[in-house]
């Protein structure tokens, strides 16, 4: 499976015309990677769960990707990453479940991408066999919230105090589910 997964590939045209290439981040991508989150502003930043400044700890992603672990999605334009998605796999117990999470670069956001780009990691998590994508969202990022819940998402949860932005402020965080796999109900 894993060896089908490195060779996806999907082609979209945003409303603006403008094509993307959404496919699994390779090693060769190390510097491309770097520069999608170089010009990150304070107010992306602060809702990242990594220091995504650290140019070393970024470059170290795309050196010791392992699809197993956690598989990356970038989208490309012009030899150029402007979004990645990421699901996180959980191990034992779990590991019917990926966390999904995403990032813009700001010049293409609200054209379309966020959206496609997450229909496209859902298609790979359906081809996985994953059953459940979770994704934790800063309760007032409400546009984001919305975004995820248009594909179908379900808020479950609201974590009280979950985020600490680097100031020391907390805030909530909304629990989206998407359920993959219809339950059986058998009698």
């Amino acid at each position: 499976m894993l060896d089908q997964i490195a060779k996806y590939r999907q082609i979209v045209t945003l409303a603006d015309g403008t094509r993307v290439l959404f496919r699994p981040l390779t090693r060769e991508d190390k510097h491309a990677l770097i520069a999608l989150f170089e010009p990150i502003g304070l107010d992306d930043i602060k809702l990242m769960r990594n220091d995504v400044r650290n140019r070393e700890l970024v470059g170290a992603w795309a050196e010791n990707v392992d699809y197993k672990t956690v598989l990356p999605l970038v989208a490309v334009v012009n030899d150029r990453l402007v979004g990645d998605a990421t699901l996180h796999f959980r191990s034992g117990p779990g590991r019917h479940i990926a966390e999904l999470r995403i990032f813009l670069s700001k010049e293409f956001r609200r054209r379309g991408l966020g959206t496609a780009l997450l229909r496209s990691a859902i298609d790979v998590a359906k081809k996985m066999g994953l059953q459940q994508l979770v994704a934790e969202i800063v309760a007032d990022q409400i546009k984001v919230i919305n975004a995820f819940k248009q594909l179908g998402f379900e808020h479950r949860a609201t974590y009280p105090d979950y985020f600490m932005m680097p100031d020391g402020e907390t805030h909530d965080v909304a629990v989206l589910i998407l359920c993959l796999a219809a339950k059986r109900d058998e009698f």
